[in-house]
């Protein structure tokens, strides 16, 4: 075989040389570019470097290899540089994957573990669209957006309720078989008797006082004694207190030109004894009330004295034995003045006296300060404007040391309405009015129950058939919430009187049967149990939007933020109440709901 050494081969013309049989090499072929139809390449698989229309798919060049086409490589490929690309649609990495413009995932894509754990890397700052502290669970009973939920034993989710059994009056006790009118009524914590004073139409509208004894859920009563053998159906009130362990009944005696008087009656087993009745007015008197006070052996009795142009008046009676004299009337509002009601503060020893301007109609209250045998008084203090409210009662907190009255709201369609009373020296403050009854109201009478911490409020409820019903105030702060109604007995009840026995832990309610011949009649009620499904342990959170039952919805959890609230106060932290609603006080159990980050919102925590 012969060989040929040289340097350049080019063509006569200085050309590429021809070779139209072919060339065979067997060694190794160098060029800086192929180019042409690769069909006449032999040896190697031209489809490979080809397009459909024969040109080469793949060069080489300074600046690397150049692919036309779609490329299939069967095994691994190594790229030392940067791999750039325009699409690629899966990525199976073994290592880090750098993307330099962001990921976009398609709606309805995830990203996800193939196994064990996803951990992110950063502090989140620039993450949205994510939830935090949010689950789902199933609804028992429908939930609202931003009410708080307990979690049930079966898993399911409810609403933290608080349910009320109605109250219930034991047998009621007769304590007179004919007409009575205009009761008051009083507790002996020395004989632990009840003491009602009344008219007794039958018997010549005589002044008359029974006591009653209470045993368990009922009462019964001894024989009535007169303590006024005169007419006094003019009393339109009648105070009645217990004082140093003496009973003081004030009332009006019809008989003897309607003079305001008073008398002195003591206890013995299921009877009472009076001493002389002692005049405190002279003139005609009417809407007797009387309170005890601090001050040793002496009482307060509150009076709109007609014959001094209907002027409201008011006296300090000092008991000696069975007999109780008087000083000067005093004067707390000097003007036409129209169904007062006295009690007292016993807190700060003062008197607080309710009242209607009889001349702008307006609802007023003024503090009393008794000193020895005489009483003086503060600014009165308007709670309603306008109202002429002449069905009211009031009653003392002892445990919050407030009074509260409770008025008729004649703005109200005349329903029963409820204001909170704060004592500052001789000056008395109200918070804001609140309703507490759906109907119009008559007759009511309003006691403080202190093992359940609730004022209790009976009425008449025009609304609803003149039904005897009862309905709970709960104070706090300055205002105060009512519970739901519930009928205490299905007749009509006038001249409502309550009296606690604390002995017995019970309420004793007194009124005119006026479906029964008027008779009198008194029963023990017995307060209403109020039952919570919340728990110290069950309260998982807040709903984070309106689940119907049965359905599957989101609650934000522990460390999660509601934006379902209004009225928050910002920065406090908030329980979870009986009832479900939030308050900056603990209930009971105490359980707490967060910590406000706003006005809407509150941060879930424990």
């Amino acid at each position: 075989m012969s060989q040929l050494f040289v340097d350049n081969i080019k063509n006569r013309t200085g050309g590429a040389i021809g070779a139209p049989s072919g060339i065979v090499v067997t060694g190794v072929v160098t060029a800086t570019s192929l180019s042409g139809n690769a069909s006449g390449l032999s040896g190697i698989d031209a489809t490979a470097l080809k397009d459909s229309g024969g040109n080469i798919k793949v060069q080489a060049n300074t600046s690397g290899i150049v692919v036309t086409g779609a490329s299939t490589f069967s095994s691994n490929v190594s790229v030392g540089g940067v791999l750039t690309y325009d699409d690629v649609t899966n990525v199976d990495s073994v290592g880090l994957i750098t993307a330099r413009s962001g990921i976009r995932i398609g709606a309805g894509q995830s990203v996800s573990a193939v196994s064990g754990i996803a951990t992110y890397y950063g502090d989140g700052s620039q993450l949205t669209g994510i939830e935090l502290g949010t689950q789902n669970f199933v609804a028992s009973g429908t939930i609202a957006n931003g009410q708080t939920v307990v979690i049930n034993a079966d898993g399911t989710v409810g609403i933290a309720t608080l349910s009320t059994t109605g109250g219930t009056v034991g047998s009621v006790g007769v304590f007179e078989s004919a007409a009575t009118f205009y009761c008051a009524s009083t507790y002996d914590t020395n004989t632990n008797k009840v003491v009602i004073a009344y008219v007794d139409q039958t018997n010549s509208n005589y002044g008359t006082a029974v006591v009653g004894t209470v045993s368990g859920t009922s009462i019964s009563f001894g024989t009535p004694v007169v303590f006024e053998s005169d007419d006094c159906s003019f009393s339109l009130y009648n105070g009645c207190v217990f004082k140093d362990n003496k009973i003081v009944i004030a009332y009006t005696d019809s008989g003897d030109s309607n003079k305001g008087k008073a008398i002195v009656g003591t206890v013995s087993g299921t009877s009472i004894s009076f001493g002389s009745p002692s005049t405190f007015r002279n003139g005609t008197t009417y809407f007797v009330t009387a309170a005890p006070t601090n001050e040793s052996n002496k009482v307060v009795i509150s009076f709109k004295s007609a014959a001094e142009s209907s002027y409201g008046k008011a006296t300090v009676g000092t008991i000696v034995g069975n007999n109780i004299s008087f000083s000067s009337n005093h004067t707390f509002h000097s003007a036409a003045t129209n169904y007062p009601r006295i009690i007292l503060h016993a807190a700060t020893g003062k008197l607080v006296i309710s009242y209607v301007n009889d001349t702008n109609n307006d609802n007023v209250a003024i503090v009393g300060t008794v000193s020895g045998t005489s009483i003086s008084f503060g600014s009165p203090t308007v709670y309603k404007s306008s109202n002429n409210a002449s069905k009211f009662a009031i009653a003392y907190d002892s445990t919050n040391e407030k009074v509260v009255i409770v008025y008729g709201d004649a703005g109200d369609n005349g329903r029963g309405t409820a204001t909170v009373g704060t004592i500052s020296g001789t000056s008395i403050s109200f918070g804001t009015a609140v309703a507490a009854t759906s109907n119009g109201v008559a007759n009511m009478s309003a006691s403080y129950e202190p093992t359940t911490g609730k004022v209790v409020i009976f009425y008449r409820d025009n609304g609803n058939s003149n039904k005897l019903t009862a309905v709970y105030g709960t104070i706090s702060g300055t205002s105060i919430s009512f519970s739901s109604e519930f009928v205490v007995n299905n007749i009509t009840a006038d001249d409502l009187t309550s009296v606690y026995d604390p002995d017995n832990g019970k309420l004793v309610i007194t009124y005119r049967d006026t479906d029964d011949n008027n008779y009198g009649k008194s029963g023990v009620y017995t307060m209403a149990s109020e039952v919570t499904n919340l728990t110290a342990e069950n309260y998982i959170g807040i709903a984070a939007e309106a689940i119907s039952n049965g359905a599957t919805g989101k609650v934000n959890i522990l460390g999660g933020v509601n934006t379902g609230q209004t009225g928050l106060t910002t920065a406090k932290t908030y329980y979870v109440q009986n009832n479900g609603t939030l308050a900056t006080s603990a209930g009971s159990p105490s359980v707490i709901a967060g910590t406000s980050i706003s006005n809407t919102k509150i941060l879930i925590r424990q």
